[in-house]
């Protein structure tokens, strides 16, 4: 068997297995799934960028805040 014909076999495999799942929760997402095209991932990609530079930066403040800002405060 070449590569092909496993691969379609696989195929077939997985896509008997989502037909039992078809009536089910996520039988109608995955029936609808696709693959996103360049320009989708490139968006997705940089939602997630900034989300996590967003969160990390908010933490980094946090941590700054309570490390020097209690020095000042004491000080006084």
């Amino acid at each position: 068997m070449d590569i092909l014909e496993n691969s379609w076999a696989v195929q077939k495999k997985i896509e008997e297995r989502a037909g039992k799942i078809g009536k089910g929760r996520y039988g109608r997402v995955l029936k609808m799934a696709r693959k996103p095209d360049k320009d989708e991932y490139k968006k997705t990609l940089a939602i997630c960028l900034l989300g996590i530079l967003l969160i990390g930066g908010l933490g980094f403040l946090i941590y700054w805040l309570f490390t020097n800002v209690p020095d000042y405060i004491f000080m006084i």
